[in-house]
């Protein structure tokens, strides 16, 4: 098989590998397309608390075809469709994993590899970390990116209205696009812009970026308002002032759903049918990525992080 192999931090290089054999309770999948993600990039840099040790193979979302099965293991058939959140391995053409789940027909090889992570985080940070109510406005920072868009998406089919925030008029049209019911330029002053579109103040902010933006959209919120902690895609991690959180009842929330389906595998499956459902029903429609080939994954991760990407990328093994 060939993969990209992380042999040195901060490189990739394209390698003929051995084509592993699934072992009890895994399957062989070839892949379609893998996900490129934030966090694939933070691992090749070793700035990921999870420090894989060297060689590794980047890559933590699939979808591909089964082509074989472990000794024990019957279903998904050869022939199946799925789609799998590995950890690592997936920048490759081959890739064992355990957990698997179908691919609806809806969705095709490039939508489904991009699909599992940035609408699982959305769902899951906004029905389980805090719970966005019908009718309640939402203000999604980074809205123009992967995970941004799927907020938007999921935002919507829970009934709010969706301010969405991003750099540049190509990024805002795709938050529009997306469902977004006003956007706001992030060179503006967000508190203001955010304030005057929500009749004085947000329920909930979306905050996949950080840095600088986390200060005015921390003050764009209404009494009793949820910050959903992300991520931070800008690079920093900002210092919220505490006073402004205490001042008007306002909440703080982390939102870590890595670390949480690996430990609620029940739940993350609740969660991931509910949105294969309304992906079904037409509730969301996850956007098609742009698509490259598995030699320019380094330009890729290049792109994500200093945030040229417009939505996702699928890598094409």
């Amino acid at each position: 098989m060939r993969a990209l192999v992380c042999e040195e931090l901060g490189s990739l290089s394209l390698r003929d590998l051995p084509t592993p054999e699934p072992g009890p309770g895994q399957v062989l999948i070839e892949v379609e397309a893998a996900g490129v993600n934030f966090v694939d990039g933070l691992f090749v840099q070793g700035r990921y608390q999870i420090k894989p040790p060297l060689p590794f193979v980047p890559g933590s979302e699939i979808a591909g075809t089964v082509v074989a099965t472990g000794p024990d293991v019957t279903t998904p058939a050869p022939g199946t469709r799925v789609v799998a959140m590995c950890g690592l391995g997936g920048f490759a053409t081959h890739i064992t994993a355990p957990a698997l789940t179908t691919v609806p027909t809806t969705l095709d090889a490039p939508r489904a590899a991009t699909f599992i992570q940035s609408y699982c985080t959305a769902l899951f940070a906004l029905k389980n970390r805090t719970t966005l109510a019908p009718n309640e406005t939402i203000l999604i920072l980074g809205a123009g990116g992967g995970v941004g868009l799927a907020a938007v998406q999921v935002a919507k089919a829970l009934g709010a209205r969706v301010l969405a925030a991003a750099s540049t008029p190509e990024k805002r049209e795709a938050a529009r696009s997306a469902g977004a019911d006003e956007t706001i330029d992030t060179t503006d002053d967000i508190k203001t812009a955010a304030r005057s579109l929500s009749d004085g103040g947000v329920d909930v902010i979306y905050d996949p970026v950080g840095g600088d933006l986390a200060d005015p959209a921390l003050r764009a919120l209404r009494e009793g308002g949820r910050y959903t902690v992300i991520g931070f895609a800008s690079g920093t991690i900002p210092s919220l002032p505490l006073n402004q959180v205490l001042l008007r009842n306002r909440t703080v929330v982390g939102v870590d759903w890595g670390a949480w389906q690996l430990h609620h595998p029940l739940e993350q499956r609740a969660l991931l049918e509910t949105l294969l459902t309304w992906t079904d029903e037409g509730k969301i429609t996850p956007p098609s990525p742009r698509t490259e080939p598995l030699e320019r994954a380094a330009e890729v991760l290049a792109d994500l992080h200093e945030r040229r990407v417009v939505g996702k990328v699928a890598l094409i093994p």
